[in-house]
């Protein structure tokens, strides 16, 4: 009896703590350029490595038609969980965001940049961003899809005591958040205060690494070769994950825009085993 108890407790466990993990996912901009000479070779990449979950890089189906691209995702048991949306489509056409979406019978979408001019950025341009968001997010909603919104740095700007990222969060009605550590890190911002600060908004994370000694700014604008291996350079990679394990964020996905990508990825990837 006393071994049964055991053995029910250890799989109860196992199965609480299954459910209570992320998957590690990776962003397929990551590979823009390997996708660029060989499509199905680097999904085949993607599936030597481990990799099940990926979120879309605004590359489309790769010059594939919508059928063809499932068939060779299917083929390296890759599942498309997060599309991505262009500002302008979410405001002009969120039908084809919502065909898209489900084509890839995915749950979320992205939006990952708001149109300014420079790198002016005020009260003005977060507005009209709410009220496309909001809108849009609404639809989706309506489909089963949960809109996000990834954040570039430029959103820190302060605005009445806060920032502009505060009264973005606190007026989004019908859609979440995307936290990328290195774009809330770059600014000079604290990841973990922000997950801590509104645990229930971020339902994604862009996890990357920057090398050591970088200053970042709040203009949205990096050196993308400044994408290190995870736990190699300045960002608290372990206490960030851990942070998420605690608000419960579904997927974590690797994103590395540097050239050196494709050997950072595996690296970055024992990493997160790691901890």
């Amino acid at each position: 009896m006393k071994y049964v108890t055991s053995l029910a407790v250890i799989i109860t466990f196992f199965i609480s703590y299954s459910m209570a993990s992320q998957e590690i996912g990776l962003q397929l901009y990551s590979l823009r350029n390997e996708f660029k000479k060989d499509v199905p070779g680097t999904f085949a990449k993607i599936e030597k490595w481990g990799i099940t979950k990926v979120e879309d890089g605004n590359d489309g189906t790769q010059g594939y038609s919508m059928e063809e691209y499932k068939a060779l995702l299917k083929k390296h048991n890759i599942n498309i969980v997060s599309a991505s949306a262009s500002f302008e489509e979410l405001q002009d056409s969120p039908e084809t965001v919502i065909e898209r979406t489900n084509g890839y019978d995915a749950k979320y979408v992205v939006c990952f940049w708001i149109p300014h001019q420079d790198t002016i950025f005020t009260i003005t341009e977060t507005e009209k961003a709410l009220k496309v968001f909001n809108e849009a997010g609404k639809k989706l909603k309506k489909e089963g899809i949960t809109l996000a919104y990834h954040p570039h740095g430029y959103e820190f700007r302060p605005y009445k005591g806060e920032t502009l990222l505060d009264y973005m969060i606190k007026n989004a009605k019908h859609f979440e958040f995307e936290m990328d550590v290195y774009w809330f890190a770059h600014p000079g911002e604290d990841p973990i205060e922000w997950l801590r600060r509104y645990p229930n908004r971020f339902k994604l994370m862009h996890i990357k690494d920057c090398e050591k000694g970088i200053e970042g700014n709040q203009n949205g604008q990096s050196d993308v070769e400044t994408n290190v291996v995870l736990g190699t350079g300045q960002i608290d990679i372990a206490g960030i994950v851990e942070e998420a394990e605690k608000i419960g964020i579904e997927y974590i996905f690797i994103e590395d825009e540097s050239s050196k990508s494709e050997k950072q990825i595996p690296l970055s990837l024992e990493y997160l085993k790691s901890l």
